[in-house]
């Protein structure tokens, strides 16, 4: 596998960088802070790592572990809903007490806990551990240096070794994890304070969280440190400072990455494991067998792989309550589309994955969500993406019931599809891609248009400017540019008037 630094080459894939700062927004979802808390937190470490003269590799972790230091925030999700509840917003309170006082910890534990008999420390201790474990299994299949695998073992531990999960002390705990810490936590109580809070909690945690250099040198220069920090644009913040080389993902390593992601956001529950994955697999058989082009069919399988993101953003209770859920929770529920388009929604090459993911509950009669559209609305390969979610997640069980038989998958997709909520052909595709015997189905369409180029003549025919077709089928005006070309050289015409005559001609309206 090549080095972090050797990716710096020069290439149009997505920066790491870009990707970590997406994915640092789902991980503030799954935490219970405000969208952005990492972000601040990234830019406060990275000066304050600056400020204490930290070599360009310490710098480096410093920088990558304040956006990924929660990677791991998902494990033991389940287990944490059963025994508190809400889990998001338990951890929103965590963040603005100190673990390491145990009166606090006690009395927020108990105003959460519902279940009798629950070692509250054991507990600790498990979900510590296994956040951990997680963040570090995940960041080496993204290809993250070995130094950063080593801090994301380390993240709960502390100057006074009363952290976890070994009780490092003193200079046993890596600087980087002592630093974002301590950026963390002046995160949290300038949003909650503002600047002099912030100084003050570090004053009182020095020695204790972290040593009291840190804390000096912050308190130091604090105001420079923490300028700007409730200002936008943060995400730009962050990617001017990333230390050393930029590196870019190619196709492999994004790939690499977006499978990470699928695990990331399915270990939230037990009835989730696999299920991204799962999607992924199938829907990029069903595109490829439905004749998308090969470029649509790689954005598909990566779009299927982080589809589900968001449902960090909703607690585990809800994922894994065994009864109806209440007009509230449902409520929760539909945001996870949303939220995954939020979290992917920077930079361009995330956030074409980003809008196809959170279509995969849109319904070709307008009666899915988060938007309420379908139609032409829906490219095709929204289309097998919402098929392939809804026959995979029928064949696995759910808290409320058991996993359908793959004949009674078959039935139920089909069902939806005769009520017009599924696409009939990205149906037929799904299915056969599953396996089923489905009998082939020929669709002659004039010129040998694509069903898409279909769509964009209609629009095209009736007056629309290529930025307002992009507008309604989601998809970016270079696209709706290329379509375009393609209708007009598929038909030997030059003119919208042309294209407009031939549609008529062939009935295409």
């Amino acid at each position: 596998m090549e080095s972090y630094s050797q990716r710096a080459m020069a290439n149009p894939g997505v920066r790491l960088a870009e990707l970590l700062a997406a994915l640092s927004k789902a991980t503030d979802l799954g935490m219970g802070h405000p969208l952005d808390t990492a972000l601040s937190t990234c830019v406060v470490a990275t000066r304050l790592g600056r400020a204490l003269g930290a070599g360009d590799d310490e710098l480096r972790d410093i920088y990558l572990l304040a956006l990924l230091r929660y990677i791991g925030c998902n494990a033991e999700t389940h287990a944490m809903s059963e025994a508190f509840g809400d889990e998001l917003a338990l951890r929103g309170e965590f963040a603005s007490i100190d673990p390491g006082d145990f009166a606090q910890v006690g009395a927020l534990s108990r105003r959460y806990l519902r279940q009798e008999g629950v070692d509250v420390p054991a507990m600790m201790h498990e979900s510590f551990s296994g956040h951990c474990e997680v963040g570090q299994r995940l960041a080496t299949r993204m290809g993250l240096p070995d130094s950063l695998i080593v801090c994301l073992g380390q993240l709960y531990e502390r100057w006074d070794g009363k952290g976890q999960p070994r009780g490092l002390r003193g200079d046993d705990v890596a600087r980087p994890v002592l630093v974002v810490t301590l950026a963390e936590n002046a995160v949290v109580w300038s949003h909650l304070g503002g600047a002099d809070a912030a100084v003050q909690t570090v004053r009182d945690r020095a020695g204790a969280a972290y040593d009291k250099t840190l804390a000096d040198c912050f308190c130091d220069s604090a105001e420079t440190i923490l300028a700007g920090i409730d200002e936008e644009p943060t995400w730009q913040a962050v990617l001017d400072l990333e230390p050393g080389a930029q590196p870019r993902l190619d196709g492999a390593q994004l790939d690499a990455c977006c499978e990470a992601i699928a695990d990331f956001a399915d270990i939230k529950s037990p009835y989730l494991l696999g299920h991204s994955s799962g999607v992924a697999g199938l829907a990029t058989a069903a595109g490829a067998r439905a004749g998308l082009p090969a470029a649509d069919v790689a954005d598909l399988r990566r779009a299927a792989l982080v589809h589900d993101l968001g449902r960090v953003g909703v607690s585990a209770g809800i994922w894994g309550k065994p009864g109806p859920l209440s007009e509230r929770e449902l409520e929760k529920v539909r945001l996870h589309p949303y939220y995954s388009e939020r979290v992917l929604a920077r930079p361009d090459g995330l956030e074409t994955l980003g809008r196809l993911a959170s279509q995969h509950h849109e319904r070709m009669n307008g009666s899915g969500y988060h938007r309420g559209t379908g139609g032409q609305s829906l490219a095709p390969a929204a289309r097998i993406l919402a098929a392939a979610d809804a026959y995979h997640a029928m064949t696995e069980p759910r808290p409320h019931r058991q996993a359908l038989t793959a004949g009674a998958a078959e039935e139920e997709l089909r069902r939806e599809a005769r009520a017009g909520r599924l696409d009939g052909d990205a149906v037929h595709a799904v299915l056969a891609a599953a396996g089923h015997h489905v009998q082939a189905v020929k669709r002659e369409r004039p010129a040998g248009l694509s069903r898409r180029e279909v769509e964009v003549l209609r629009l095209l025919a009736r007056g629309l400017p290529n930025r307002e077709i992009a507008a309604q089928l989601y998809v970016a005006p270079d696209t709706v540019k290329r379509h375009v070309q393609h209708i007009y050289d598929k038909t030997g015409l030059a003119t919208r008037a042309g294209a407009t005559l031939f549609a008529m001609e062939n009935a295409l309206l």
